[in-house]
């Protein structure tokens, strides 16, 4: 189930979708970079691991400065075009 919990600024939204596309870019190169190549895998490591981290932050930060509604089963979700917060729980 999908419920609307909030909205975010434009600039708020632009951050977390800035840190989506690196996430989602560098899980993507993650596929096919072997340790082999060992100095780029374990920058590759590093910055997912930074990458992560700040997008979970963002969560955290926004969370409760908006009250946002959650549950223990549950994550939220973003609609990049109209900054809208979503709690997405299973049905």
């Amino acid at each position: 189930m999908r419920k609307e919990v909030g909205r975010v600024t434009t600039e708020e939204r632009d951050e977390i979708q800035t840190l989506f596309e690196r996430k989602n870019g560098l899980n993507e190169l993650a596929k096919i970079l072997t340790p082999d190549n060992n100095e780029l895998y374990e920058k590759l490591v590093m910055d997912l691991g930074e990458t992560e981290t700040k997008f979970q932050n963002w969560w955290n930060s926004m969370a409760p400065k908006y009250n946002w509604e959650s549950t223990p089963e549950g994550h939220w979700e973003i609609d990049f075009n109209d900054c809208v917060i979503y709690l997405v729980t299973p049905v």
